[in-house]
């Protein structure tokens, strides 16, 4: 019976993530100044099984991402307080924000990628190796 209901729990935390993240985005279009903190994209939200904390990870064009987070959490709060009308759940979770660095490491190993490419066929100068089945 409780894996049933983990099962259960698993699909409902990951629609709030998937609202909360919805509703939050819309939020912080309309009340952070992307002069000051660039432009932010939620990519994810994590939540707590007692959905009383959530770790809300982003990236940033045009700010660094030191900036934007001290712009965010500074109001984290006043996030919650305007998710809290917003979602009509008991407990509306604490938010921290923590920037995503998974998109900008996936973009720095795509570009190894092209440039090991690119030099293979150079192979700096070596000799190619030898085939073990032409002997």
């Amino acid at each position: 019976m409780a894996r049933h209901k983990t099962r259960q729990n698993a699909g409902r935390n990951i629609r709030l993530a998937d609202q909360i993240q919805k509703d939050l985005a819309g939020i912080i279009q309309r009340e952070i100044d992307v002069s000051r903190a660039g432009l932010i994209t939620l990519t994810s939200v994590d939540l707590s099984p007692d959905y009383a904390h959530a770790k809300v990870y982003f990236t940033v064009i045009g700010a660094e991402p030191a900036t934007a987070v001290t712009a965010l959490n500074e109001k984290a709060g006043w996030f919650h307080s305007l998710l809290f009308k917003l979602l009509h759940i008991h407990t509306v979770p604490t938010l921290r924000f923590i920037h995503d660095e998974g998109i900008m490491r996936g973009l720095h190993l795509s570009r190894l990628i092209d440039q090991a490419n690119r030099n293979d066929g150079d192979n700096d100068g070596l000799p190619p190796p030898e085939d073990p089945d032409d002997r």
